[in-house]
């Protein structure tokens, strides 16, 4: 069998109910054909909504949310709970058996608190796979919150592009970030079939990678040198492309890790 697939999904793609129909049909093929998946998910938008209908104000500190931990209950409610069930039954819909989770369940990752400044956020690490390949074997779809915990038992936020990483680690995954775009444009606006670091590095200065995507290729960056393998940061638009992946085809961008 080949490596599972870890696909992160955030966004925009949460908002488009015809997109995540397609997104999860693709994926009940790629299932029936012995592949397995995970799919891993934050859920940004449907967070600023609810925080702001509690009266609460997020803060970001270089793109990253600031997670008072009075502002825990309702980001953990919104992300393993609203936003989780509701691709679970979305998932189910189009006929996979997906069961929802979170990094915690059956201690999957473990998470350390990351700088205090962020408040109640931590960082994932790889620990237990039992679960994970068991529903797997099973030929079930785990959907998996960017929510954790601490030693002490605390939930945190996580970065959902980290949660990736670490799941990835866990199962020995290919991942593959979907976001809005087919991928990373080069100088000429063509999306680039690759990217290595010093290339992204020259294009970042250039003003050529620019707003959401310097993020984005950042922590595609940190993903495939975590990993030490090449990661694809593709759109969800077009999830046909999954089947690529499956074969080891190129599709979307490819990110390659800084070699030593």
């Amino acid at each position: 069998m080949s490596n599972p697939l870890v696909i992160k999904i955030g966004g925009a793609i949460m908002e488009n109910q015809s997109a995540l129909i397609k997104l999860f049909q693709v994926t009940n093929q790629l299932v029936a054909q012995q592949q397995s998946v995970v799919i891993v998910h934050g859920g940004g938008c449907v967070v600023d909504e609810l925080l702001a209908k509690a009266q609460f104000v997020s803060k970001k500190i270089n793109g990253l949310r600031v997670t008072e931990p009075e502002h825990m209950p309702i980001i953990a409610g919104a992300l393993a709970g609203t936003v989780n069930k509701s691709l679970v039954a979305c998932a189910n819909a189009q006929g996979l058996a997906a069961v929802g989770l979170s990094l915690a369940d059956a201690n999957m990752i473990t998470c350390t608190p990351a700088d205090p400044v962020l408040g109640a956020v931590g960082i994932p690490q790889a620990n237990d796979a039992n679960l994970l390949e068991l529903l797997l074997n099973n030929g079930q779809l785990p959907v998996v919150s960017s929510i954790g915990s601490l030693k002490d038992g605390s939930l945190v936020n996580v970065n959902a592009d980290d949660a990736a990483v670490a799941i990835s680690q866990l199962i020995n995954g290919k991942l593959i970030l979907l976001t809005d775009v087919a991928g990373v444009k080069g100088a000429d606006d063509q999306y680039l079939d690759e990217l290595d670091f010093s290339t992204a590095q020259k294009l970042m200065k250039d003003g050529v990678i620019n707003g959401g995507m310097v993020a984005k290729v950042n922590a595609a960056f940190h993903a495939a040198n975590t990993l030490r393998r090449s990661i694809a940061v593709a759109s969800w638009k077009t999830p046909e492309q999954l089947f690529k992946a499956q074969n080891n085809e190129l599709f979307g961008t490819r990110i390659q890790p800084v070699s030593h």
